[in-house]
C-alpha cells in the first residue's frame, strides 16, 4: 500500500507476503492510530469458554497492508 490517509476504525488486510510478524499475515486489522509510517491497530482475537476475546495489537508499515474499503461497526472494549 502506498502512503495515504487512513481513518480510525478503517479496516486493512495484512499481507501474508510482507507482514513482519507471520502470525498476522492475512488478518484484517482495525486502525486505531494512523501514523506517518503506517498505522497501529488490532486484530480481534477469538475468545474461549463462551467469552469474547481481546485485541491483538500490531504496528503495520505501509508495505504490510492493503485497504479493504470498509470500517468496523463494533469495537469491543475490555
Amino acid at each position: 500500500m502506498e502512503p495515504s490517509t487512513l481513518e480510525i476504525n478503517e479496516i486493512v488486510q495484512l499481507s501474508p507476503e510482507t507482514c513482519r510478524n507471520p502470525m498476522f499475515g492475512g488478518c484484517l486489522m482495525v486502525i486505531t492510530e494512523p501514523k506517518g509510517w503506517g498505522a497501529q491497530g488490532f486484530v480481534q482475537a477469538l475468545g474461549e469458554n463462551g467469552e469474547i476475546g481481546g485485541q491483538a495489537y500490531y504496528r503495520a508499515q505501509w508495505d504490510e497492508m492493503e485497504r479493504t474499503g470498509g470500517k468496523a461497526q463494533w469495537i469491543i472494549s475490555r
